[in-house]
């Protein structure tokens, strides 16, 4: 199920929230866009891109390692780095809507993030899903979630049509966060928290991707 667009949640929200720029546009987002996948190699962007598969449409996947895609019909795979802003540009050219996965930890995500953002507004880019976090805002408790928020200005700010895909921790990374009692620990109180399957996840995505028009609040 897709959840309703047009707002946003807290994380006492369902498990997939999302958040939507407000209307723009529309004339110049056609009903089947030009869409890349970054992580198009990873757990989560591997799954978006055989859903968007399933559906029938072309896609661009963007991949640090090209021999690691998946095959896909309808597919063309580019080689990218967030880092290379000049490369990640011209991998984009074309490009109407796409999958942004979050970079990895460290201390050069923001700088990677806003590099690659910068590189979609040149291509051209109209619409960015961006793989956010729930309850992102700047005084989260949650280091991650700060850093989630910064991305979203930042994406908000650079004139590009936006998506935030708030999800909550990935449900299949539960079991390796176990002890060996079967407790998991972590520095949160009584605090509570509902995880998310990553197919839900990309199926969410790929429904956002696959008609982005169609998920603007009226």
């Amino acid at each position: 199920m897709v959840p309703e667009p047009g707002h946003r949640m807290g994380s006492s929200a369902p498990r997939l929230a999302l958040a939507i720029a407000p209307e723009g546009n529309r004339a110049a987002m056609r009903s089947t866009p030009s869409i890349a996948v970054t992580g198009s190699n990873g757990a989560l962007g591997s799954l978006v891109a055989q859903d968007l598969a399933h559906l029938g449409i072309a896609q661009r996947l963007l991949a640090r390692t090209p021999s690691k895609a998946p095959d896909l019909p309808d597919a063309e795979v580019r080689q990218f780095d967030y880092g290379d802003q000049s490369a990640s540009a011209e991998v984009l050219d074309g490009v109407e809507v796409l999958f942004m996965v979050s970079a990895p930890e460290g201390p050069r995500r923001m700088d990677l993030h806003r590099a690659f953002i910068d590189a979609a507004s040149k291509a051209g880019v109209k619409h960015v899903v961006y793989t956010s976090f729930s309850a992102a805002s700047p005084d989260a408790q949650f280091t991650l979630a700060r850093e989630h928020h910064a991305t979203e200005q930042y994406l908000e700010d650079s004139g590009v049509r936006w998506t935030f895909l708030r999800d909550s921790f990935y449900q299949d990374l539960m079991p390796d966060l176990a002890g060996q009692d079967g407790i998991i620990r972590g520095p949160a109180g009584e605090g509570r928290f509902v995880p998310v399957a990553r197919a839900d996840v990309a199926r969410t995505a790929a429904a956002v991707l696959a008609d982005p028009a169609d998920r603007v609040p009226q």
